[in-house]
């Protein structure tokens, strides 16, 4: 059952790659033995960063299962995600996800994400992009009205 999702990942990225919607991604999502979400990478052909294979189906997903948790749902991409895709598979709740290709094999042909996890294990202040903390009073008055709004929705 698990290789029948992965090659559909995998199927997944090779349509998205053959049609010109982005770079050799595909990753689907799937809950009680049904796809619920699945995408391709489509950075290029909409102009968008975050839309990796994984991000893409995550979107779909959720829409599909009308929440913004899938604890109960499996990933199967064709490649081990990305920092930025793993984030959102955390934020997700996703528990479980298996993978084809590892971020060596994706660092072979270009696509190296090995620079975002060193920078992720420096404080802000010595990373590559400038990052530089401004507090102001509306900043922490923001957080406080947050605390106290008896009808917030926790994630």
């Amino acid at each position: 059952m698990n290789e029948r999702f992965l090659r559909e990942a995998i199927d997944q990225a090779f349509e998205g790659m053959r049609t010109g919607q982005g770079g050799p991604f595909g990753a689907v999502i799937v809950r009680d033995g049904k796809i619920i979400g699945r995408g391709c990478n489509r950075v290029t052909s909409t102009n968008d960063p975050t839309a990796h294979a994984e991000i893409v189906a995550i979107r779909e997903a959720c829409t599909n299962a009308a929440h913004f948790h899938l604890p109960d749902a499996v990933l199967y991409a064709s490649c081990e995600p990305c920092p930025m895709c793993l984030a959102a598979i955390y934020w997700a709740g996703i528990q479980t996800v298996y993978y084809g290709a590892d971020r060596n094999d994706a660092e072979r042909i270009g696509f190296g994400d090995r620079f975002i996890y060193d920078e992720l294990a420096l404080p802000p202040g010595a990373r590559s992009i400038t990052m530089q903390r401004m507090e102001l009073p509306e900043a922490r008055a923001l957080f406080e009205e947050w605390e106290r709004n008896g009808e917030k929705v926790m994630y």
